[in-house]
């Protein structure tokens, strides 16, 4: 991402998110002033073609706004919104304004049949833990249609809801289909779109995760016992090393994604790259949270917010169990003569090679 637009977007989401507004979000109150700015500038259309109202923005810039988004914990679904713009551009079907997002985030039956003229189709099926479905003002839903994967956009209203959250008490709901909707062909089947999710949850740990980091450095140097800031003691030290490697690590790992995103969304590149960096936010939660003790979960203190989000993003789109068995298939599907060619591909051993020595030097 370009320093400028880094920097704009750093400044967008510093002056907007702040502790009231995590608060009041996490009791179930809608941001609208920072839902408002963030469209204002356009972001939510980073991953549009500029035909379809974009900016011309990269996979990486635009995986560079989530991770700032991120990194501030911004109670919004700016990934979901990008995700689903992009899908239904590129399937052919308008945008509607306002907050999108995209279904099925975990394995169900959605199936389409109709005439596949226009809005001549028929989506029927429930999709569970949606983010943000109770707000959106549409959704990009893929699914399995008589010639294969479609996409219908579904708008708010002509579906049912079952309200839910998430640890970060973030809306999941569960959105049942049963009616008439405009559809296109897929650009991805409902597995792409899965690997496409799990792509931008890694970027957003990835961003969360650089967030937590700088709020340990920043507790361990003020914090003092015994005398001394807490940061002086050896084994803090230690943690905060650990800690540190595993930030990298998954900074690393969103780099991939991104360039997995943009090559057309491999599910073994990507795999490798959401199960990484769900390992890394499982090991930073709980030593950041070991590093600060109990005013960590304080409501007003900022830790919490980012790592209940890590929890939840971590299970979402597939976690690590599901992801590494994936890539270990892969991998006993490449056999003896074609293991070394897959995990000596340029992409991943770039991105994946650079984490492990960063961790490896921690």
């Amino acid at each position: 991402m370009s320093d400028q637009l880094a920097d704009s977007a750093e400044r967008l989401f510093a002056s907007q998110v702040s502790k009231t507004v995590l608060q009041a979000a996490d009791g179930g109150h809608w941001p609208a002033a920072l839902w408002a700015a963030v469209e204002d500038t356009g972001y939510t259309a980073a991953l549009l073609p500029e035909e379809s109202g974009g900016f011309g923005a990269s996979a990486a810039e635009a995986f560079g706004l989530v991770r700032v988004a991120a990194a501030h914990a911004a109670p919004i679904p700016l990934a979901e919104t990008m995700l689903a713009g992009w899908l239904l551009a590129r399937a052919g079907l308008p945008v509607p304004a306002g907050i999108l997002t995209v279904a099925p985030v975990r394995r169900g039956p959605l199936a389409l049949s109709g005439t596949g003229q226009g809005d001549a189709w028929h989506l029927a099926g429930t999709a569970a833990r949606v983010p943000w479905g109770r707000q959106a003002a549409a959704i990009a839903v893929v699914a399995e249609g008589p010639e294969g994967p479609m996409v219908a956009c579904v708008p708010a209203g002509s579906f049912a809801v079952a309200e839910g959250r998430s640890v970060a008490n973030e809306p999941r709901d569960a959105l049942t289909f049963d009616g008439p909707v405009t559809a296109g062909r897929s650009p991805i089947s409902p597995e792409q779109l899965r690997a496409a999710g799990a792509s931008l949850r890694t970027a957003q740990m990835a961003g969360a995760l650089s967030r937590i980091l700088a709020v340990c450095v920043a507790y361990v140097q003020t914090r003092v016992q015994f005398g001394r800031p807490i940061g002086k003691f050896q084994a803090i030290q230690q943690n905060m090393a650990v800690l540190a490697g595993q930030a990298a690590a998954a900074g690393a790992a969103a780099d991939l994604a991104a360039d997995a995103f943009a090559a057309g969304l491999d599910p073994f590149v990507v795999g490798a790259a959401k199960a990484r960096a769900g390992e890394a936010a499982s090991i930073v939660a709980g030593l950041a949270h070991q590093v600060h003790g109990a005013i960590g979960f304080t409501q007003e203190y900022e830790l919490h917010h980012l790592t209940r989000r890590l929890w939840a993003w971590r299970d979402e789109f597939g976690n690590e169990a599901e992801w590494n068995a994936l890539v270990g298939r892969g991998a006993l599907a490449a056999g003896a003569d074609g293991l070394w060619a897959k995990i000596t591909d340029t992409m991943v051993t770039d991105a994946m090679i650079t984490g492990a020595m960063i961790t490896d030097a921690a």
